[in-house]
């Protein structure tokens, strides 16, 4: 097991270099002078050509990527010039929101689609397997942002149970309850598409399982069904989910981006965007990176975690 964790952290290593050159290939590549958009009109000669040194874009590209690099490997993401503040301090801040955004929609996804996979498999070809199967595929078809849109309209607007926006109430409120309050639409719409997913891939891998022999042998011993498809079935299966949800969390977290737009939430999503349309470079950078790194560490932890459910992978 050492030999494989060493093998797979090892592994990481490269990638994430690969992820900060196209972090900050990104920033390079967008047409326009950087320091004039971002001091518009006071972008004086002086003054674009000193905020170009700050930056050190009249440096060659590459000198460039090795300043931002080695500042960023000693904690250091710079400054943000829209805020004028740390961007370390405002991305922690943010992606904070972030996840608990993205946390809760990937409880929802694995409870919902785990339990509608399971489900569907164990009642193959019956109305609760159509059921689950048609949901899966309509939530699938579905974007996260339309569904967001959907929800404001009947659920906010129309029936008023929920807010249309933001994390807190504007006058008072703040508390758990509050956060909690304003958490069920944007969580929801974010999880429904991933949950889909899940759910597609635990009936398949689930009814793999249940034509196995040893499910059978299982069955015919006269054990109760509920422990031969959680003790017997479930615990094969999910060593082939595991990574699929990993990937899923990926995808939350870049589906966080549109739903943070659509309701308001104050995370890394919508800071962004908003940093985007002011040619925030540094902030952009730091935002991406931060995460591009967690969508790499968490598919690592996904690996690992799959590794220890099945030994047969750590010899590979």
């Amino acid at each position: 097991m050492r030999a494989y964790l060493i093998r797979r952290l090892l592994q990481v290593v490269p990638v994430l270099f690969g992820v900060s050159l196209l972090v900050f290939g990104m920033m390079v590549l967008i047409p326009g002078d950087p320091a004039r958009a971002i001091l518009g009109s006071y972008a004086t000669p002086e003054n674009v050509a000193a905020l170009e040194a700050d930056l050190a874009l009249d440096q060659p590209v590459h000198m460039q990527y090795v300043s931002w690099i080695t500042n960023v490997a000693q904690g250091d993401f710079g400054r943000s010039y829209s805020l004028n503040r740390p961007v370390f301090d405002e991305i922690t801040e943010r992606f904070t929101a972030t996840l608990l955004l993205a946390g809760t929609a990937l409880v929802i996804v694995v409870l919902l689609g785990l339990t509608a996979g399971i489900v569907a498999a164990v009642k193959q070809h019956k109305w609760q397997d159509r059921a689950f199967t048609i949901g899966a595929l309509v939530g699938l078809s579905m974007p996260s942002f339309w569904l967001g849109l959907i929800f404001i309209v009947v659920f906010a607007l129309n029936l008023g149970w929920f807010p249309t926006s933001g994390m807190r109430s504007a006058f008072g409120g703040g508390g758990p309850l509050d956060i909690a309050h304003h958490l069920v639409l944007p969580a929801t719409a974010l999880a429904l598409v991933a949950s889909g997913v899940i759910a597609r891939i635990t009936r398949s891998n689930m009814l793999e399982v249940l034509r196995a022999d040893y499910v059978r042998t299982a069955q015919s011993k006269g054990l109760a069904s509920r422990w031969v498809v959680m003790r017997h079935a479930f615990r094969n299966a999910i060593v082939a989910i595991v990574p699929v949800i990993g990937v899923q969390i990926g995808f939350l977290l870049g589906g966080a981006v549109y739903i943070e737009t659509v309701f308001g939430w104050p995370g890394i999503g919508r800071m962004l965007v908003n940093a985007i349309g002011t040619r925030d470079i540094l902030l952009v950078q730091g935002g991406v990176l931060l995460v591009a790194t967690s969508y790499v560490l968490i598919n690592l932890a996904a690996d690992i975690l799959q590794a220890v459910l099945d030994p047969r992978i750590r010899v590979e």
